[in-house]
Order: structure tokens, then sequence, then C-alpha cells
């Protein structure tokens, strides 16, 4: 069992596809995570470097129930253009007024030039992002290190928002339930003070 399998399983969408959206700029290992991912019976052997963004069980970012962000921590000279890549998903109309939690892997962190998790994060400016949750954690996709903490975090921030905004409507039913409960108690103790108007009329 993947581990995207067991995330899955533990929102209760075993039976359902759970559409992520891998993103990343090319060689930053989005494909290799995305396979650590999978099962070990779907894994591919032969990994194909991929050219820009590689999706994976995605057809359209209104689909997306979480984003993973991949970032080459080695390659220090086009950490602006991730940033340039981040900013344009944080602006696209699917995702801008979407609370749709965020994966950042600082992937290749066992290359010498790799620079801190910390360091990625001030790099992208992640910490402007306020209306969305999001989590960077450092990651050596090849071996799989660090992959299973961001899966944790995912899970643990997936479920939040899934319970979330049912008990948010559970509140407001409630709410309006009471409010009608006690107008009726108070017109039926003061019925005087009933909103509902009569029409007077004279008689000649």
């Amino acid at each position: 069992m993947g581990l995207l399998d067991r995330l899955s399983g533990l929102l209760g969408l075993r039976k359902k596809e759970v559409h992520v959206l891998c993103l990343g700029l090319d060689n930053s290992g989005k494909t290799t995570i995305i396979n650590k991912l999978k099962p070990s019976n779907a894994q591919s052997q032969d990994i194909v470097p991929t050219i820009g963004f590689s999706i994976e069980k995605f057809k359209s970012s209104r689909e997306g129930q979480a984003i993973i962000f991949v970032i080459d921590s080695s390659d220090k000279l086009r950490m602006v253009v991730a940033k340039e890549e981040l900013d344009t998903l944080l602006n696209h109309p699917d995702i801008k007024h979407r609370r749709i939690p965020i994966l950042f892997f600082a992937n290749k962190m066992d290359l010498r030039d790799a620079v801190t998790s910390v360091k990625v994060s001030q790099l992208l400016c992640l910490e402007n992002i306020k209306d969305k949750p999001w989590h960077i954690c450092a990651s050596d996709a090849i071996k799989g290190e660090g992959l299973q903490e961001g899966v944790d975090w995912l899970q643990g921030t997936s479920q939040s928002i899934v319970f979330l905004w049912p008990l948010f409507l559970l509140r407001i039913t409630s709410f309006i339930y009471f409010t009608f409960i006690i107008s009726l108690l108070f017109f039926s103790l003061f019925p005087s003070i009933s909103p509902v108007r009569k029409n007077n009329t004279v008689s000649t």
C-alpha cells in the first residue's frame, strides 16, 4: 500500500481517487516523489524526466484536494523561477479562493549544495501564504526520506478541513433552530406583539 492509499483510507476515500496536484520545475524530483507515493506494485522502475509541471490523478485544478509542490533545494539559481511558478499557482482562479493545503518538499536534501528547508521557505516567501495551510519538509525522493512526514501532515490537515466545514454548518443550523424556537415561545406568551399585522377595515 502506497502513502497516497493510506491517506485516502484515513480520510474515508479508499474507494475513491485522491486528487493531488503535484507541481515543480523540471528535474526537481516530482516524478520520483509521485512514484514513491504509489503502492509498490504500481511503481515504475524507469523514471522518465519531465519538462515543466507533472500532474498525477488530476483532471482540473478544481478537483484538487491537496497540492504537492516540489523544489530542488540544491538549485539555488532557479529558486526565483520556482517562486514565480508558485505565485502563478496561488493566483490561479481555481486555487486563489480555496483553502487547499499545500505540502512543500525541499527535495534533494542529500546533495552537498542543498540548502535547508528553512532557507527554501525564506526564498519562496512562504510566510506570506496566509489563507492556506502549508508545510515544508526536507526530502530525499530517491530514498523516500521525508515523504512520510509530509503525508502525515497532509492527512492531519485534510481531516481538519473535511470535518470543520460540517461542524460550521451544524453550528449555523443549531443557531437558526434555537432562534426559531425562542421566537415561537415569545410570541405565544405575548401575542399582541406578533410581527404579523392584520389589515384594518372600517365598516360603514
